[in-house]
């Protein structure tokens, strides 16, 4: 019921992020395959909410269409294909992915992000999956080493092992 109140919130327009309330300040969302240099595409804030975090992406420079977008374990973006970014962000292993699988304790897992023809995507959206500092047994995005957001080429199935067949990750932005 949480994961298909996650998905469903982030179709509807969330209330916009009050500067003074941001958990980080802008990252820089930088690109991989699309943007081999890294270079500026966009930025991600998260912000702590009640029970969850807010999350704002401004992209720029994407391949339109749909891309699987998830919270990664470590705030590093810094080799070519955002290895160092590690793995989603979980409390529990086995680690089972997906939004829409029953079983899903994946809490990296995001709504997918649609990308506009121009190349442009602006989304906020709410995650209880998470929060901003450690309050309970969740996972929690601002431990020592920080956290990422990462895009991936492809949209998440929300079901599929490991990453909902995502496909590469196209763009990472580190939060510390």
């Amino acid at each position: 019921m949480l994961r298909f109140a996650l998905a469903a919130l982030a179709m509807t327009a969330a209330p916009a992020m009050a500067q003074e309330q941001s958990s980080t300040a802008p990252a820089p969302l930088k690109g991989a395959l699309i943007a081999p240099d890294g270079s500026d595409r966009g930025t991600v804030t998260v912000a702590a909410a009640p029970n969850g975090v807010f999350l704002r992406v401004e992209a720029k420079g994407l391949t339109p269409g749909w891309h699987g977008m998830h919270f990664h374990e470590k705030g590093a973006c810094s080799d070519d294909k955002f290895a160092s970014a590690g793995g989603h962000v979980h409390s529990m292993t086995p680690v089972i992915h997906g939004l829409m699988n029953k079983d899903a304790n994946d809490a990296g897992d995001l709504p997918n992000l649609f990308v506009s023809g121009d190349g442009t995507a602006t989304v906020e959206l709410y995650s209880s999956l998470v929060t901003a500092t450690k309050v309970d047994s969740r996972p929690y995005l601002m431990d020592d080493d920080g956290s990422a957001v990462v895009i991936h080429d492809m949209p998440d199935d929300y079901a599929s092992q490991p990453i909902g067949n995502a496909g590469a990750r196209a763009a990472c932005a580190a939060l510390k």
